[in-house]
């Protein structure tokens, strides 16, 4: 199906004037950590992604950035962070970088980049966006600016998920867009209903008139703060009383299982932020079992609201001719509200209803915390925000429009979030240019995934490396081989060497095992930062 798709567009006749044009939706969850849905070992309720799964393929090795704005970046432009401006996030505070105004360095989505929907509303496509931007706010910033028809967003990193607009910390805002005006959420929003609902509407709305549509799905959830409608939270009453400990080894054992992991791997970097959870009183546990309930009901109710996209798209005979891609945008997030800048006093935290029986309701701030983000990355070391394993590994599913060759299968083939944007080019037929807007354009750095969802190929990354720097964290993966570089207290402050086959974990530092491995990957790092525009830090 795919390569009559392709073999439409080579003749000169743009593919979306046939009507074997796919559609395209990509859906993004927020913060979901690698083993959370239950294709990927997960023990929360996960039916329809369980479905698309086995109608897709999942992929074991999928990379991101190690948090939320990098990776958008990189995914809607098929470049390096930096290259798409957000070498930094906005709403941290890095003097240094930011009085030296470097391009890499400024926080939102740069002019030397373009986006999928600007190239592919030049192919003919409807582009819709709803959800998380997080790629810079006001004229020029938002969506609507960067080729999207139809939005409705929060261009902030996240909030309260109900239509009170209280943001993470105080020296953040929420504010919702709709095609780049300012609008206040109904009183009832919910920010998966919401988000879904407007996706739905979009398609409704031009379904008649014979263009395909790209649709960017980009959820909140599952950011902290944790909410959910409360029948969804009483399902899972107790489901999480054995505690973080318990539930790591259970995700261990399930990726064992599913062959994701070595039956080998028994060893894991220890995190000095997880208490034991047996040391804990019996009202720490409680409220972290019930955070615990909230994030599995917010995740349930993602799942459903996938479902019913799905089922508007098969009732409206779209679903079909659709690829569907699911992902995370980074590990699970294990950071408290209290590093959020400007939370340290409590005095803003302290504004909110946070007793057991509130949280996840109106007005609580729930979160994940690092004993239970751990567990949702188990083996791998630490969680978002780090250019560990546990930070970059997300999961990932595509299902091909037709029928998916190796429906249900795993690729284990190194993958990164960079080649999405290729890979939607070549399905749609659109070109990448030089150009835009008169200025030169960053080449792509990812590749297109089509020869591996055609069942040409196993990766499509067999002799290339990747690189990663975000918060003076630095990393460099090429085939099982991955440098390491940690700032002081969360590592080392040096280079370390992990063969990620056998310790997946990076539990044990090679370097002075294999120094000539280290310093090829070192050589390469320094090419890597070099060719984005990365600012060293020394």
């Amino acid at each position: 199906m795919a390569t009559a798709m392709l073999s439409c567009g080579s003749n000169g006749t743009k593919p979306a004037e046939t009507a074997q044009t796919p559609n395209i939706l990509v859906i993004v969850a927020d913060d979901l950590g690698y083993s959370d849905i239950a294709p990927f070992g997960g023990n929360i309720e996960t039916p329809n992604l369980s479905k698309l799964s086995n109608e897709g393929v999942k992929f074991s090795e999928f990379h991101v950035l190690p948090t939320c704005s990098p990776t958008r970046s990189a995914l809607l432009t098929g470049n390096d962070n930096h290259v798409a401006g957000l070498g930094i996030m906005s709403e941290m505070d890095y003097p240094h970088l930011q009085q030296q105004n470097l391009p890499g360095y400024s926080g939102h989505l740069s002019d030397r980049v373009v986006t999928i929907p600007e190239l592919l509303v030049k192919n003919g496509y409807h582009t819709y966006m709803t959800g998380k931007w997080h790629l810079g706010e006001g004229k020029g910033k938002d969506p609507f600016d960067r080729g999207f028809e139809e939005t409705f967003i929060l261009g902030t990193g996240g909030g309260s998920h109900y239509n009170d607009k209280k943001a993470l910390a105080p020296l953040q805002h929420m504010e919702y867009t709709r095609n780049g005006a300012i609008v206040e959420p109904p009183q009832d929003f919910y920010s998966t209903r919401n988000y879904t609902d407007s996706m739905i509407r979009f398609i409704e709305t031009y379904k008649t008139d014979g263009k395909p549509f790209f649709g960017y799905l980009s959820y909140t959830a599952v950011h902290d703060p944790l909410h959910a409608p409360k029948e969804y939270i009483d399902k899972y009453k107790g489901k999480f009383d054995m505690g973080w400990d318990s539930l790591w080894s259970v995700r261990l054992s399930n990726l064992r299982a599913l062959g994701l992991v070595s039956k080998e791997v028994n060893r894991f970097a220890s995190n000095p932020a997880v208490k034991k959870w047996n040391t804990l009183t019996k009202h720490e546990q409680e409220e972290f079992a019930r955070d615990m309930e909230v994030y599995a009901a917010m995740l349930d109710y993602l799942d459903m609201s996938i479902g019913r996209v799905v089922d508007y798209l098969k009732k409206e005979g779209m679903y079909d001719n659709t690829m569907i891609i699911f992902m995370s945008d980074n590990g699970a997030n294990g950071a408290m509200s209290t590093a959020y800048p400007g939370n340290g006093d409590g005095k803003y935290l302290g504004t909110f209803n946070n007793e057991t029986s509130n949280r996840g309701l109106q007005n609580s701030y729930p979160e994940m915390g690092p004993g239970w983000a751990q567990a949702s990355t188990s083996p791998y070391r630490l969680f978002k925000g780090f250019a560990s394993q546990g930070g970059i590994k997300a999961p990932l599913i595509i299902k091909m429009p037709g029928q998916t060759k190796h429906a249900g299968e795993w690729n284990h083939g190194f993958m990164h979030v960079t080649d999405i944007m290729p890979t939607l080019l070549e399905l749609s037929g659109a070109t990448y240019p030089k150009q835009q807007n008169g200025k030169d354009i960053h080449p792509l750095i990812g590749k297109s995934l089509l020869p591996v969802l055609n069942g040409d190929s196993a990766t499509v990354h067999s002799n290339d490396g990747m690189g990663w720097e975000l918060f003076e964290m630095k990393a460099y993966i090429k085939g099982n081989w991955k440098i390491l570089r940690l700032p002081k207290p969360f590592g080392s402050g040096q280079w370390e060497l992990y063969d990620l086959q056998k310790d997946p974990g990076e539990t044990m530092d090679l370097s002075a095992k294999f120094p000539e491995v280290k310093k090829e990957l070192m050589d390469a790092w320094t090419v890597y930062a070099k060719e984005n525009e990365v600012y060293d830090h020394k």
